[in-house]
């Protein structure tokens, strides 16, 4: 569980909340559910007409890893690729075939048997490179559902402004209704704009934080397999696999 994601949704909420108060203001005013349906309807329809089924469905699961941040151990890592040159220099490429079914990461595991099928270090980092395209392409995709939400979310909140005025315009005759209409107005937009700047926005960019360094890992291992390829010094592995977690 990522509690900075968690504390930093709660300070921002608690900023605003606090500050309506601070101005006497009620946060019972800003619960409008009109706005709500209007702004959140709105967005999630649009994004979904943008996005392949596919692509909306993996952007929004990928959207818990901004408060479930997947594991990356780069330093674990490093030591069991170097282990595993090592172990291939002195007793050669075979002996790490048992290796590939203890593997979870499915990159890893084709990455070192094709290693220990024999396959040479250009072949190696030749299939792996696709493989790390398609994944990068893929994991953007699903970076963009959240960014198009962003862009989507005030635009729909002004839509819902517009429709509270215009409610408020059809009620000029009965001044009960006109609180309820200018409320809906006004607090759709908030919405809008509180969706995007507080959600939408810093999800996108903690997803492509963390698809960067899904792809750092995925070269760290590239290059590794491709050394032990090579039969490159266990020490020289090592040292170069340090670059990657500095």
């Amino acid at each position: 569980m990522d509690k900075l994601s968690l504390f930093g949704l709660l300070i921002a909420l608690t900023g605003i909340l606090g500050g309506q108060l601070l101005e006497g203001g009620s946060v019972s005013v800003l619960l409008q559910s009109a706005a709500f349906f209007i702004v959140f309807g709105g967005t999630l329809g649009a994004v979904m007409l943008q996005n392949p089924w596919k692509i909306f469905l993996a952007g929004l699961q990928m959207g818990k890893w901004a408060f479930v941040t997947p594991k990356i151990d780069l330093q674990s890592l490093a030591y069991q690729l170097t282990a595993w040159g090592s172990l291939a220099r002195k007793e050669g490429l075979l002996m790490l075939e048992g290796q590939v079914k203890t593997i979870n990461d499915p990159f890893v595991a084709k990455g070192l048997q094709l290693l220990v099928d024999g396959n040479s270090a250009e072949k190696i980092r030749e299939v792996l490179e696709v493989d790390v395209h398609i994944y990068e392409e893929a994991r953007w995709q699903g970076a963009r559902v959240w960014e198009s939400a962003a862009g989507y979310s005030p635009t729909i909140g002004i839509l819902g402004a517009v429709l509270g005025l215009i409610h408020v315009m059809q009620s000029l005759g009965d001044p009960a209704k006109l609180g309820a209409g200018i409320a809906v107005a006004f607090i759709a937009t908030i919405y809008g704009v509180g969706f995007a700047n507080l959600v939408f926005l810093p999800i996108a960019g903690k997803l492509k934080m963390i698809i960067m360094q899904q792809l750092v890992m995925r070269e760290m291992v590239i290059d590794g397999l491709v050394m032990i390829a090579n039969a490159e010094n266990p020490r020289f592995i090592e040292n170069k696999l340090k670059g990657y977690i500095a």
